[in-house]
């Protein structure tokens, strides 16, 4: 048997180590949640199960309505368990397809003001099946260059020219625009939050020069729908260009009750299209008619969670404004992922590992998530947060920095 692969892979993990920027897994034995208990890594064997366990506070997940161990949503998805079985054990077009799977994309096509919409299994494979079908040889994609990994890599799978303009760079999308001119389909496809800064996309600007243009806009919604907008909605409805955004991308995996699956939302005859060719949806297994039913559950109590929003605006001022008096170095905004920038890889990495000795569960961000030398740690506010929860991490924060030199 050839070593050759092994080989390989065993010097770049050593690269990776020795860069201190190996990413770690940490176990979680309790439900998704702002204090959640983890199993400490020198505290026993955790392949088996063995070893000391604490309690943590939780910072950096995708919780941001706080919705992933709410009642309602657990007991929807019971509910489907009882009615309709644990998984379809095929595709959609196959025998996969339930009447949870219809509803749950009639009732997300109501909440974003769109015609349809199609379930995928994440988001990534949303991202990663749009583009083939929509774009061919002749076409052009005008992607943001802090777009994520899976509109590059769907962007990738398709034979259309590709365009990169600045982030959020508007006279740059514009050069781009006129250099794709002679495209015949012209795509702009941007992020609606940028996930690793918490920055939105000039929606209104990139709209009026698709106008200009003739071009399409798709968003990549996946940071905002929820809790963004008055009803939550997204960065569209937010930024007031609801109907001037034909395609949007999206996932169940975050706000919407943090389980799985994706969408891609907007006219009828392009969902239609990517159910007849949009590959990770004809060839991936159905999303399971639990998250489905819970999936139904979250939208649901988004429309109308006006209290939540407030609350987590709340929550992420009063963090940003306790972080800002440390001295620490934010990036600027009022989003809830709250980067806070580092630059070295390596002490980002023992940041968070110190934090979380302080009872703070973070995660530090490095080359190749983020360009080198802005490593941060991301942190992510929920509703479910406490004011008497933020300012201890802000606490923690003020004793980690000190001891590693980061504020005076």
């Amino acid at each position: 048997m050839s070593k050759t692969l092994i080989d390989a892979a065993t010097r770049a993990l050593e690269e990776i180590e020795s860069a201190g920027t190996r990413k770690h897994e940490r176990l979680i034995v309790s439900p998704q949640s702002t204090r959640i208990r983890t199993r400490l890594e020198n505290g026993g064997d955790m392949e088996n199960g063995a070893g000391k366990t604490r309690d943590v506070l939780n910072f950096c997940a995708n919780n941001y309505l706080g919705l992933a161990d709410d009642e309602r949503l657990v007991d929807a998805a019971k509910a489907a368990l009882d009615s309709h079985g644990f998984g379809m054990a095929s595709v959609r077009f196959i025998c996969g397809t339930q009447d949870l799977h219809r509803e749950l994309e009639h009732r997300l096509a109501d909440y974003l003001a769109v015609e349809d919409a199609i379930v995928f299994p994440s988001c990534f494979d949303a991202n990663g099946g749009v583009f083939e079908p929509l774009l061919g040889e002749g076409d052009a994609v005008i992607s943001d260059s802090l777009n994520h990994a899976s509109i590059i890599d769907g962007v990738r799978l398709c034979k259309a020219q590709r365009f990169r303009y600045a982030n959020n760079d508007m006279g740059d999308l514009e050069r781009q625009l006129i250099a794709a001119k002679g495209c015949d389909k012209r795509l702009i496809v941007t992020d609606g939050v940028f996930s690793m800064d918490g920055i939105m996309a000039d929606l209104p600007s990139i709209c009026d020069l698709a106008e200009k243009h003739d071009a399409a806009v798709m968003v990549d919604d996946c940071h905002a729908t929820g809790f963004i907008g008055e009803r939550g909605a997204g960065t569209a409805e937010f930024l007031g260009v609801e109907g001037r955004v034909q395609i949007l991308t999206g996932t169940f995996g975050k706000a919407l009750g943090g389980g799985s699956g994706g969408y891609v939302a907007g006219p009828r005859p392009i969902v239609e299209l990517l159910r007849q060719r949009a590959r990770p949806y004809l060839f991936s297994n159905a999303v399971a008619p639990p998250i489905c039913a819970a999936a139904i559950a979250a939208i649901d109590i988004a429309r109308s969670a006006h209290d939540l929003r407030a609350r987590l605006r709340d929550n992420a001022a009063r963090f940003r404004s306790g972080m800002t008096k440390a001295g620490f170095d934010l990036i600027a905004g009022d989003h809830p992922i709250i980067p806070v920038m580092i630059g070295d890889a390596a002490l980002a990495a023992r940041l968070a590992d110190d934090l979380l000795e302080r009872g703070i569960y973070v995660i530090a961000f490095s080359y190749p998530v983020v360009p080198e030398g802005k490593a941060r740690i991301r942190t992510q506010i929920s509703a479910a947060h406490t004011p008497d929860q933020i300012d201890e991490a802000v606490r923690a924060f003020e004793a980690a920095g000190r001891q590693h030199g980061l504020i005076p």
